[in-house]
């Protein structure tokens, strides 16, 4: 009755091999001091090394970014709509950084813009080290089966405060926002290059946060490549289906209009004190500053400009 069960383990204490010193603890992690070896590290590592979208062996991105898709699209679509169809012209593209995270603004316009993705293929062809850009695009556009998957493969991801934040300050990623949102494109052809409100500001709250330097841009002939004439809005209040633009380009096709985009010059964020974007009437002031800047210029554009298609 005295022998213990075969069945339960041993609680007898294990003793030190040779490789193990008599003193040290058995069964727990040791830490070690800075410097030694072995052991679990006394401070803990920048946790930005450890994302996943930034291992560069990665084809896919946890924002569902394909480098094979984006590739494909650029060298079958983008291509051609840059050199061909829109024939690009680039004014400041020295303003983009070589690394870390910028938040650049744009105006934004037509009934299908096609604002962004040249403005991805300006960065792409233009830079001398070529950087990839994040998209900020509406909900609405995501949620479509089909559209929404293949925008996401080739760098739009969801319009939120948080995605910009951390596509800034923890992935050091340039990141395009259009503050304009849904107004934006439903300007039709007599309001086009006229801005519309920039919102509350969260853009510029996000930029604050993550110090980032936002980089205005102005985009010229994107009213004129898929311009709006009007709204078909009779069964909007029955169906809550979204208004309908009236345009000669529908469906999906652009006309041949000469695009010119022009980026400024950075507007820094990280000089501006100690927690800026606590002041919501500062951040919105910052967003007004920002818009002048982009409307001034858009105007100058338009007055030099000489035609639309040449």
């Amino acid at each position: 009755m005295d022998e213990p069960c075969q069945n339960r383990p041993s609680m007898s204490k294990t003793e030190p091999t040779d490789d193990q010193s008599p003193d040290a603890p058995t069964g727990e992690l040791a830490l070690s001091a800075p410097g030694a070896g072995g052991g679990v590290p006394a401070t803990r590592p920048d946790p930005r090394d450890f994302l996943p979208g930034l291992e560069p062996e990665r084809h896919v991105t946890d924002w569902g970014r394909s480098e094979l898709v984006e590739g494909l699209v650029d060298r079958t679509v983008y291509d051609f709509l840059y050199h061909h169809w829109f024939r690009v012209e680039v004014e400041g593209i020295e303003n983009i950084p070589a690394e870390g995270g910028a938040l650049l603004v744009s105006n934004h316009a037509g009934a299908l813009p096609p604002d962004g993705m040249m403005i991805a293929k300006a960065i792409r062809e233009e830079l001398s080290r070529p950087r990839p850009l994040h998209i900020m695009v509406q909900s609405a556009a995501k949620g479509l089966p089909g559209i929404g998957m293949l925008i996401a493969k080739v760098g739009g991801v969801p319009a939120h405060p948080a995605n910009v934040h951390r596509l800034l300050f923890d992935e050091k990623q340039l990141v395009l926002v259009f503050p304009e949102g849904r107004e934006g494109t439903a300007k039709t052809l007599k309001d086009r290059y006229r801005l519309r409100r920039f919102g509350r500001g969260e853009f510029v709250e996000a930029a604050m946060r993550a110090r980032a330097p936002i980089i205005p841009l102005a985009v010229l002939g994107a009213e004129e490549a898929n311009p709006i004439f009007a709204h078909l809005s009779l069964l909007r209040g029955l169906t809550r289906l979204p208004r309908i633009p009236i345009t000669p380009t529908l469906p999906f096709l652009y006309l041949p209009a000469k695009l010119r985009i022009r980026f400024l010059e950075p507007v820094a964020t990280d000089d501006l004190g100690e927690e800026p974007w606590s002041d919501p009437a500062r951040a919105q002031m910052l967003a007004g500053d920002v818009r002048a800047l982009i409307q001034e210029n858009l105007l100058e554009m338009v007055a030099a400009r000489g035609s639309v298609w040449l």
